[in-house]
Order: structure tokens, then sequence, then C-alpha cells
């Protein structure tokens, strides 16, 4: 039983995913590691099978990101959201698409849902922000890993140092990714979107004015970054195409990106979880 005293805690103060991963750029690499995730035989068939990710999409996305910012963010109750995600994935269990049985919670699948996370802040940060230097992608991978015991995971189950992990990467990639029917419906360029419904009241209404117009374009937009966002050798394992017109369009955006997001003020750069704990970070240090 976890104490107080012994439960893991959050990634430090000041690290690199303290400032990655409360950034609003954040938003734009859930695609891609999400449909990393499910090209998982395993993986995608629990989400098929057990999420509600084609009902709710608005929900089951803002979920998602509020839980994962409370495994950086969020102190002494890190390890409580962690402990709360396991017990939601124990129920979580079937067969896949060939026949095999799977469980949520069989470590090497809940290793690879975490372990999509590395190479896709890694990739993305070429384009969205300035690059990693040798030194903070080992620091972002030992927060990474620090990550995965507030989740619950062994450290027997995860490679420890980089040197380990991109053969295990590479393993997976090449032995048991494949495009999952979720796979299908996250890069379709015209899915069934419904209408988002978060927000205050004038913005929900405001959605049901411009959808009509909005939602392919929104859905193409998705689909790109999904796509662009997601390591090159991911993106062939899965067999998702990408052209090198796409490629430089990729590129113009995270020009405007990187000049835009860093020249915002805090309140609109982080999101709520991440503001909240750095102005208590702050008023700590002040002390």
């Amino acid at each position: 039983m976890n104490t107080e005293k012994n439960q893991p805690k959050p990634p430090p103060v000041g690290g690199v995913l303290w400032s990655l991963a409360g950034d609003i750029r954040m938003l734009l690499t859930l695609p891609p590691a999400l449909t990393m995730q499910v090209a998982h035989p395993a993986v995608g068939a629990g989400v098929d099978d057990h999420s509600v990710f084609r009902t709710d999409p608005w929900g089951r996305g803002e979920r998602s990101l509020v839980s994962l910012q409370l495994w950086v963010y969020g102190g002494d109750g890190a390890a409580e959201e962690g402990r709360r995600l396991r017990r939601l994935h124990r129920t979580i269990e079937g067969t896949d698409a060939h026949g095999r049985p799977y469980h949520a919670l069989t470590p090497a699948n809940y290793a690879w849902v975490h372990a999509t996370g590395y190479p896709v802040f890694r990739h993305a940060q070429r384009y969205l922000g300035r690059p990693f230097t040798p030194a903070q992608e080992r620091q972002l991978y030992a927060e990474w890993l620090q990550v995965g015991r507030v989740l619950g995971i062994q450290d027997r189950d995860m490679p420890q140092t980089i040197e380990e992990f991109w053969p295990y990467y590479r393993r997976v990639l090449g032995a048991e990714l494949e495009a999952t029917a979720v796979v299908r419906e996250l890069t379709d360029p015209d899915p069934p979107l419904p209408v988002p419904d978060r927000g205050p009241r004038w913005l929900r209404l405001l959605f049901r004015l411009v959808w009509p117009w909005l939602r392919p374009r929104f859905a193409r937009f998705r689909r790109f970054v999904t796509i662009g966002l997601m390591p090159p050798d991911a993106r062939r394992a899965i067999g998702l195409e990408w052209t090198e017109a796409q490629e430089r369009r990729l590129r113009r955006f995270g020009r405007v990106v990187r000049v835009v997001v860093p020249a915002l003020p805090e309140r609109l750069r982080f999101m709520p979880i991440a503001r909240r704990a750095r102005r208590a970070a702050r008023q700590a240090a002040g002390r």
C-alpha cells in the first residue's frame, strides 16, 4: 500500500516536462501519440471496445488532458491520479481483431501506451519549439520514466535508458503495430465529429452555428498534425502516407507556432492546471 512517504513523485519543478506538458503546443502532440498507441492491436481493441471516443470525443479528450496535466503538475495528487487510472483500466479486457485476448493492464500494453509520449515529444519539438539538446533528451526520458512510476509502471517493464529504449521502440514498430480500425478512424479525413460541447454557453452556441463549415477543416487539420507530428518510422510502420509537400507545409506551420506561442502571456500559453502549479512554485520560491 502506497503511503505519502514512498509514493512516486511527479517530475521536478523546472524540469523539461515542467515547461513542455502545460504549454498549449502539447495539444498538437496528443493526436499522434494516441494514434501510435491504438496502432498496437491490443490497445486499439481496448479503445474500440470500451472507450467513448466516438460518442463523447470532446469530453474524453478533456479528461485525458486533465489527467496528463496532473501527472506532471499534480504534486501529491499525481500518484492518486495514477492509481485512479489503474482502477479504471482493471475491467478493460476482451479479444483483439486477431482473436487474441487482451487486458489493458498487461504490462507490455500499459507500458507501450506510456512509451509513445517520448518519441512524439522529441519529434514534435523539432517543429513546434527549439529542438532538444542531447542532454535535454536524456532528461526528458528520465522524467518520462518518473511519470511512468506515477502511473504504476514498474521499472522492469520500461527500458531504463535511451540506449535501451530505441531497440525496444523499433521492435514494437516492426513486429506489432498496424493500421487498426481505430487508427483508420483517427486519420479519417472526414470523420463524423459531433459539435463541441465544452466551454461557456456563448462558445457552444457559436460552434453550433459554424460547425458545418468548420468541421471538415478541423478534421483535415487534425489528420495533418496527427500524421505530420508522428515520428517518420512510426508513420511508416502503420502505413500512413506523408508527402514532401505536406512536410513543407508542416515546417511553415511550425515556424509560425514557434514565433506566436512564446510571445503569448502565461494565461494564454499554459493550460489551467499548469498555470496554477507554476504560480504556486514561484510563490514558494519567493518565501
